[in-house]
This record gives C-alpha cells, structure tokens and sequence, in this order.
C-alpha cells in the first residue's frame, strides 16, 4: 500500500510540473509573440495552450486512474489514462490545423510583418530548456509505472523542442532577409518553420493515435506473452501453459493464463502452485494483476 501511494505521488508530481510549465510557457510565448508579431512563436503559443489543455487532462486522468476497482469497474479505472491520451491526440490535429492555416494564409496574401528582437530568441530558448526538463520527468514516471498518459505526454513535449528549434531558425532566416535585400525571400522561413511545425505534431500525433487506440481495443503487448509462458512453464509441476491472454487498463497489466498440472494432487497443493506461478509471472512483469487456471493433465 505504501509502494502504491508512493508510486500515485510521484505520478501525480510529474503531471502536475507539466501542468506548471505550461502555463508558464504559454504565457511568455503569447507575450513575445504579440510583441514581435511572429507567426512561429505565436503557433508555438497555441501548441502551448493545447500543451495546458493536455496537461491538465493527464492530470486529471492520473488521479481517476488511481481509484480502486468497484462495482461498477471490475478492471478499475485504467482506460481513463488511454482516454486521456486519445483526447490529446485530438487536441494535437487542432494545434495542426491551425498552424496550416496561419502559414498558408501568410504565404497567399505576402503579409509579413515581423520583429526579431532579443525576447524572439529568449522565449523559445526558455522553452526548449524548459521542454527537455518536464519531457525527462514524464519519460522517467512513465517507464517506471507504465503510464501510457504520462507517456503521451513525454512524446508531446518532446516534439516541443524540435518544434521551438524549427520556429528558432525561422527567426534567424528572417533577420539575414531584412539585412540583406537579395534574400528577402528568406522572411517567409518563419511561416515556413510554422509549417514544419505542424508536419512534427501531424507525426506524433499518428503514432499517439495509433498507440491509444490499440489500448482501447485491448491489444496484446508484443512479445510478452513467449515471455510469460515461459515464466509459467519453468515452475516445476506446470506441464504446459497455454491461453495466455493480456490487456492494458492504464498502467495496471492484467494477465490471464490456463497451466496444465498433476491432476492426482489436492485442491491445496494445486492452488498453492498457481501462486507460485503468479510470483514468477510478477517478476516478470511487477504490480501485474495475475490470474492462473489449472487444469489436470490427462497424460499424467
């Protein structure tokens, strides 16, 4: 129980700096980019918003998760972890298109109106310092308790510290095209960087996309279930494990498995194997909720 609440902390900490940085750096972006009337920054502020709107739902997804089973959830409350991730995804393909639509409309009517100014450069430079710090945060919780909300929220700010690198070689091509006429051409880098911007996020949001919905449906990690069988089957006694069945509900792992055993033994002695099963299943796989059949070998 301890190990749990503290396991609930760490993860309720990490979704809850993300949520700080967010806000933070939505703020500045939105400031600077007013100031200086940069379509890059000011996409990056957008993306930061939705990074508020998605940190807020890991947040809140990590807290709901934690609850116990009940009658009304017999798995517990896991999915809403993968809903969250879902809902992300979302907001991912919203901070798309209208990233596109700025840049096209910039590139369609020539309308470039920008000041590059030393808070051009200092904003994303903040963010990008400040994106690698919670993006560690999250990866750390995530692969440590399996969270696929934390996980997916890892990914996003990731792509934040491409994307800021993309908007700040942006600003440095529209400052070479104001000093030097012949590249005037150059002060449409930042609708362009904008672009690029958006092709990271549509990336990212296909493989989140494609991650969640297979969580929805209940897919199988891959590779695990030779690895439990396996496990299974070097306890001495099981002669065969077979009927191996997984799902994902958030960061808890249930596992299935049917193991044929000696069928001239007591109810105790077989029962008492099972568990010994699930122990080494749980090495395998720690804090998995573990149920074990068995069944009488009819060669014995």
């Amino acid at each position: 129980m301890m190990a749990s609440r503290e396991a609930q902390h760490e993860k309720n900490w990490a979704a809850g700096s993300s949520v700080i940085g967010a806000v933070c750096l939505t703020t500045l972006k939105i400031v600077v980019g007013l100031a200086t009337g940069s379509l890059g920054i000011l996409a990056e502020a957008a993306h930061s918003g939705l990074d508020l709107i998605a940190a807020v739902l890991t947040l809140a997804a990590v807290r709901i998760s934690s609850r116990p089973a009940d009658r009304s959830h017999h798995y517990g409350h896991g999915k809403v972890e993968n809903l969250s991730a879902l809902a992300e995804a979302v907001l991912l393909v919203i901070t798309c298109l209208w990233i596109i639509r700025g840049a096209a409309h910039r590139f369609t009517t020539g309308a470039v109106e920008i000041e590059v100014t030393f808070w051009s450069f200092a904003v994303m430079i903040v963010s990008i310092v400040v994106d690698v710090s919670r993006s560690r945060v999250l990866r750390r919780a995530a692969e440590k308790y399996h969270s696929q909300a934390l996980e997916a929220d890892a990914l996003h700010f990731s792509t934040d510290i491409w994307s800021s690198a993309v908007v700040i070689l942006g600003l440095v091509s529209v400052m070479i095209g104001d000093r030097a006429p012949r590249l005037a051409w150059l002060r449409y880098a930042d609708a362009s960087a904008a672009l690029v911007v958006a092709l990271i996020v549509i990336g990212v949001t296909w493989k989140l996309g494609i991650r969640t919905v297979q969580a929805l449906l209940d897919a199988a990690p891959h590779g695990l279930e030779e690895k439990i069988t396996a496990a299974a089957e070097a306890v001495p006694g099981i002669h065969n494990a077979h009927n191996v069945r997984m799902r994902y509900s958030g960061s808890q792992l249930f596992v299935d498995v049917h193991v044929l055993v000696d069928g001239g033994q007591s109810l105790r002695q077989a029962h008492d194997l099972t568990e010994e099963v699930e122990r080494s299943i749980q090495v395998l796989m720690p804090n998995a909720d573990v149920t074990v059949h068995p069944e009488p070998d009819e060669a014995t």
